[in-house]
């Protein structure tokens, strides 16, 4: 690698492991990092900011995605809608934490196969923190499960996580094959995950007596304080979800079809749009700024691309090998590094690599038939499953973990990196040994 490639190693290396240490704040970090990748000449900055064909750069529909949401999200939050569904939740867990916490996982993970689990995870955080908060117990180790429930379930369909959608746009890949290959793998590790939660955690926290009733006897009819608003509200956000599933017919980012809905809904609620835009998670908003700009700083001077065909030149053209790793090296470094940016430069690093995989490249007449071929097909899947998953193994790893970890700490209740790693990285190990018998039984048995 170049000199400049080095620096920017540099840069990266030394912004996660300040990140990691949690004695800086992330957001900080970031914006230094992405500053110095720029000053120092390793992007510039218009690739930075605009992207190229090679470059990403900063994804604005990502950004822009999350904005919008926040903003239905924090409008919604005044009818007291999220109380309401806190209070109905723990009376049908009886009040006790565990059978909460499944029925709460258990929806997440539904909630983001079905939508997205960025989506997801900004309506069901502050509904966690709620109830957990009213059982006096601390909401960060339910937080960190409801993010590995909304990254397990995302896994399964075209549109449950970002990097499935980039995958889906390079191979070619349909929605029902999503659920058809990534499903039943996707649905053996919830199923563990449920096991985890019933069998280890139901021992470590419980709630007297006293707090338990306390929490029955709440009244979820008197937190709904603003009903009018409230059917505003769900009106909007049913149409951007009929958005979200329909994006692709109407030649629509998810992003244009969320600030629409947030524009709509401004305009339908009462109050001025001070105090709604205020209360932004604008801390992960410029956290993912600066991610994006050292991503593509890495991206720009060669050092992703140096990683890949390294993997690749590792197997020496054996497929079943290179499908192994991809699934853990993609696993791995979606945990060092967020997800969405490193798969979008790994599927056009798979799909320029087609030719050296298929057995006769010249046979096919179309580059959609190429990147198909039934050598490259286990990777693309390998790439999914490992850059999915492997979203758990940190707290920077995936978009839903960056978005808890804002809401969580304007709430009081900061996710620290090592105990959100304490968790994520084990679970996430078993995941991958699952998903590696799964790859070898359906492919290459």
């Amino acid at each position: 690698m170049t000199l400049t490639a080095w620096l920017a190693a540099g840069i990266f290396v030394a912004a996660y492991a300040l990140i990691a240490t949690d004695k800086v704040d992330k957001t900080k970090v970031a914006l230094m990092g992405g500053a110095l990748m720029i000053l120092l000449g390793v992007i510039d900055q218009h690739t930075a900011f605009s992207g190229t064909h090679e470059v990403e750069g900063i994804d604005w529909n990502t950004i822009f995605l999350l904005m919008g949401m926040m903003i239905i999200v924090n409008i919604t939050r005044r009818t007291g809608l999220f109380e309401w569904v806190a209070i109905k939740t723990a009376k049908i867990g009886r009040g006790r934490p565990i059978p909460i916490l499944i029925g709460m996982t258990v929806s997440t993970a539904v909630l983001s196969a079905a939508l997205d689990n960025v989506t997801t995870v900004l309506l069901i955080a502050p509904t966690v923190i709620v109830i957990y908060e009213a059982l006096e117990l601390d909401p960060v180790p339910f937080l960190i499960f409801v993010i590995l429930a909304s990254n397990i379930g995302g896994t399964a369909t075209l549109v449950g996580d970002p990097p499935n959608i980039i995958i889906a746009s390079q191979a070619h890949i349909t929605f029902l094959e999503f659920i058809q290959v990534n499903g039943p793998v996707v649905l053996i590790t919830f199923l563990m995950f449920i096991a985890f939660i019933w069998l280890v955690l139901g021992k470590r926290f419980s709630v007297d007596e006293e707090q338990r009733l306390r929490v029955l006897q709440f009244d979820e009819s008197r937190a709904l304080t603003d009903k009018p608003l409230l059917w505003r509200c769900l009106g909007v956000i049913g149409l951007v979800l009929v958005g979200f599933a329909l994006h692709g017919a109407l030649h629509l980012e998810p992003a244009t079809i969320a600030l629409g809905g947030a524009a709509l809904l401004l305009l339908l609620h009462p109050e001025g749009p001070r105090e709604t835009l205020e209360e932004i998670e604008w801390p992960t908003i410029f956290f993912f700024i600066g991610l994006f700009i050292m991503v593509g700083g890495l991206v720009n001077v060669g050092v992703v691309k140096a990683l890949g065909h390294g993997m690749i030149d590792l197997t020496q053209g054996n497929i079943f090998a290179l499908t192994m790793v991809v699934l853990w090296f993609s696993a791995i470094a979606s945990g060092i590094i967020d997800n969405i940016p490193f798969v979008a430069t790994m599927a056009a690093l798979l799909k320029a690599v087609a030719p050296e995989l298929a057995a006769d490249p010249g046979a096919y007449a179309t580059a959609a038939e190429l990147v198909r071929h039934d050598a490259v097909m286990p990777v693309w899947w390998a790439l999914s499953l490992g850059a999915c998953l492997g979203g758990n193994i940190t707290l920077i790893g995936a978009s839903a973990n960056v978005v808890v970890a804002g809401i969580a700490s304007r709430s009081g209740h900061p996710i620290g990196f090592m105990r959100f790693l304490k968790w994520g990285l084990p679970m996430t190990l078993v995941f991958l040994a699952v998903c590696t018998v799964y790859l070898w039984l359906i492919f290459f048995r």
